[in-house]
């Protein structure tokens, strides 16, 4: 038997933090599927046998300096006063600032060559600005390398911590503020990553207003909060409000913009007996709604927890370095022990000798230039994506398109700009286009209907006359009736006109080509008469094909559309830009399920949005891309990288740059392996000196740095 518990850590901010309680609380529950992990709200769940005490769990927790606060749900997770939010940014930045100015008294006093060498004599104002910028740099790392020490459990933390304390030892005070600033700019951008992430679905929950009218049996509204309304009972939804609940409509008409839910490019017109989903826009019309689903079991909910699970599970990934590091800090010191204690019992010789040639692995074993080998090329690669318009949220998603398999785009307001347009526009009966433009343009003026606002906007650029329509009658979702030059007149769908008494027989053939198009259908007709028909789409972004098409030649052969647009619509736009694979009529838990599947079957998949409806699959998926100008705040926070200029051209030469960034970085970290292999061989024959190894180590990091600072230079 077991029991769950659940606890917020303030703390746990990034893998490393999940990978140490992992370490500690393993032996207590077992199996790692015991534990849950979401970085986002700071929150831990255990799956703990009956015999494990809530005492226990929280001990363990302790040791690692972390602390287990009971979970409240509902409950707001505050983060901390301004310096527990701002003092990582304030130390990084404050550790830069003194290390540059602590090299310019260091070059000023010993001449440049002899500052970036560390030969000669360093001022005690440049080993104190130095000092500074270590400790500055170390302020976060340092207390967990010392847990780490005490638990003998090496991370990467303790490992820099030592390479810092060493290069000190050593005289070498530039490079110890340069490794410990450039590793705490590292954790900086990855803290930032996961804070953008939470903020996610702070964005998601905002879509749903907190209170909504409940309607009484006798009639009158009261307003309550969403979490007091049951299944059953009726709401009602004004004009320009949010839909608070799922609901089906009980009384009157509307159009309903359900774009953040379901990605649909058109409003929906919606009556009694149709679905409205909480989170939709309701156009012009009142409706009542009867709740289906209580607050936390709604479709937006359960968008918002597909979210969650999403980036629980990325979350728990663990890193290279770091794994490197559990077998690398332990090994050298194994080895320089061996060295001092074996040597000059089996060697012979003095043991001062054999001990110089213990510091020198230790020296050689330091890992300043694979430390630095990566995040100067992240730094550098994120650098150059960002003067060209793409935000890249942290150095794992600079390297993920390198190895791209496929990638699934949605279509509204990714591959189209999500506004309707007149695509087509004919008259039926011979009558100039222009009166007939002029008509409809008077009747639809003052509608804020996004069919009618398209068409009025057409009319008067192909119309430079106006006409005025008197006694208009707005059916709320459906269409507009009036009176123009003493006429009768009506414009909308096909379903209202032949209510309204329009035989539209004549013109089935016109309906059904525009519809076969992927258009949707609008009709000007003059009393029984049809007189007109305009054709709507959502207009495809210009750059759409030409960035297939480049995307193509990159390698990558699977791209695939989801959309929660209709399957006609959705299969003529994919075809005109060169896209095979297509999945239509999907609601945000189906494009999750679409993205499972390529990822299951690709590994590596990318799916690039725009909206909240398409925030869970873009968290499903490998990594994901928003537009980031036209973007949700949802969508934008929860994907990886932000186009922030729309611009789908972009894609094409970020998988290049991955490519040649991740190229780099492989380079650097072999160079640096390889140069300490070497060294560890001259040391083992009695070649290498301490001064020597100094040196290789200073020329290790100067080589991958100015390797990484290329990326700067990357060409379009």
């Amino acid at each position: 038997m077991s029991h769950n518990v659940s606890y917020h850590i303030a703390e746990m901010c990034c893998a490393d933090e999940v990978r140490q309680l992992k370490d500690v609380l393993l032996p207590l529950v077992r199996d790692e599927e015991n534990l849950f992990f979401d970085l986002m709200r700071t929150k831990l769940t255990i799956q703990a046998p009956d015999e494990v005490e809530e005492s226990q769990l929280r001990d363990a927790i302790r040791t690692t300096g972390m602390h287990a606060d009971p979970w409240v749900e509902g409950g707001v997770v505050e983060e901390g006063g301004w310096w527990k939010q701002h003092g990582r940014t304030i130390l990084t930045l404050l550790g830069t600032a003194l290390v540059l100015v602590g090299f310019l008294l260091h070059a000023l006093s010993s001449g440049v060559v002899n500052a970036l060498t560390a030969e000669g004599f360093t001022p005690l104002s440049a080993i104190l600005l130095y000092s500074a910028a270590a400790i500055a740099g170390g302020w976060y790392i340092l207390p967990k390398a010392w847990i780490s020490l005490r638990r003998f459990s090496p991370d990467m933390n303790l490992l820099m911590t030592l390479a810092v304390i060493g290069a000190m030892l050593l005289g070498a005070w530039l490079e110890a503020a340069s490794v410990a600033v450039l590793f705490a700019f590292s954790l900086l951008l990855e803290s930032w990553s996961v804070s953008r992430a939470r903020r996610a679905v702070e964005a998601l929950l905002n879509l749903a207003p907190d209170t909504a009218l409940l309607l009484t049996p006798g009639g009158e509204s009261v307003e309550l909060p969403v979490g007091d309304i049951l299944p059953g009972q009726r709401v009602r939804v004004r004009p320009g409000d949010r839909v608070p609940l799922d609901g089906e409509i009980v009384h009157g008409s509307t159009s309903l913009n359900q774009a953040p839910i379901t990605g649909e490019s058109m409003p929906v017109d919606a009556g009694v007996g149709d679905q409205a989903y909480a989170g939709s826009i309701n156009g012009e019309g009142v409706i009542d709604l009867r709740v289906s689903h209580p607050a936390d079991r709604t479709t937006l909910a359960r968008i918002i927890r597909l979210v969650e699970e999403a980036r629980s599970k990325r979350a728990a990934s663990e890193k290279w370095v770091d794994r490197f590091a559990r077998v690398y800090t332990p090994a050298m010191f194994g080895l320089a022990a061996m060295v001092a204690l074996v040597g000059p019992l089996l060697g012979g010789g003095e043991w001062a000798t054999w001990a110089y040639r213990a510091l020198v692995v230790l020296v050689i074993a330091c890992p300043c230039a694979l430390v630095i080998s990566t995040p100067v090329a992240v730094v550098a690669g994120m650098t150059a994506a960002s003067r060209r318009g793409l935000l890249i949220k942290g150095g794992v998603f600079l390297e993920a398109p390198a190895r791209l398999k496929a990638i699934a785009f949605d279509k509204t307001g990714t591959l189209t700009h999500g506004e309707p347009e007149v695509v087509a526009f004919q008259s039926l009966s011979g009558e100039s286009e222009e009166s007939l433009l002029n008509v409809a343009v008077a009747l639809e003026k003052d509608s804020t209907h996004p069919l009618a606002q398209a068409i009025v906007a057409f009319g008067k650029e192909k119309s430079r006359t106006t006409t005025t329509a008197s006694y208009i009658r707005n059916h709320t979702g459906l269409g507009i009736e009036g009176e123009v030059l003493g006429a009768s007149w009506r414009i909308g769908r096909e379903h209202f006109l032949q209510q309204v008494g329009v035989d539209l027989e004549s013109v089935q053939g016109e309906i059904e080509a525009l519809e076969q198009e992927g258009a949707t259908v609008v009709l000007l007709a003059r009393d029984a008469t049809p007189l007109a028909i305009f054709g709507l789409r959502d207009s495809l972004r210009e750059e759409a094909k030409p960035a297939i098409a480049a995307l193509k030649q990159t390698g990558i052969e699977h791209l695939v559309m989801l959309t929660g647009d209709r399957e006609t619509v959705a299969r003529n736009l994919a075809a005109s830009i060169g896209i095979e694979e297509v999945e239509a009529d999907l609601m945000p838990e189906q494009k999750v399920d679409a993205i499972q599947k390529l990822v299951d079957r690709y590994q590596h998949v990318a799916m690039v949005g725009d909206g909240v409806n398409d925030a869970p699959a873009l968290a499903t998926a490998s990594f994901g891309i928003a537009m980031g100008a036209s973007a949700t705040d949802a969508a934008l926070e929860t994907a990886d990288i932000a186009l922030l200029g729309d611009d789908l051209n972009r894609l094409p030469w970020l998988i290049h740059h991955s490519r040649r960034s991740l190229g780099i970085i492989r380079a650097n970290i072999g160079f640096a392996i390889g140069i300490k292999a070497l060294f560890l061989v001259l040391a083992a024959f009695n070649l290498a000196t301490l001064w020597m190894a100094i040196a290789a180590d200073m020329g290790a990091s100067l080589a991958v740095t100015f390797n990484a600072l290329r990326l700067l230079h990357t060409r379009d």
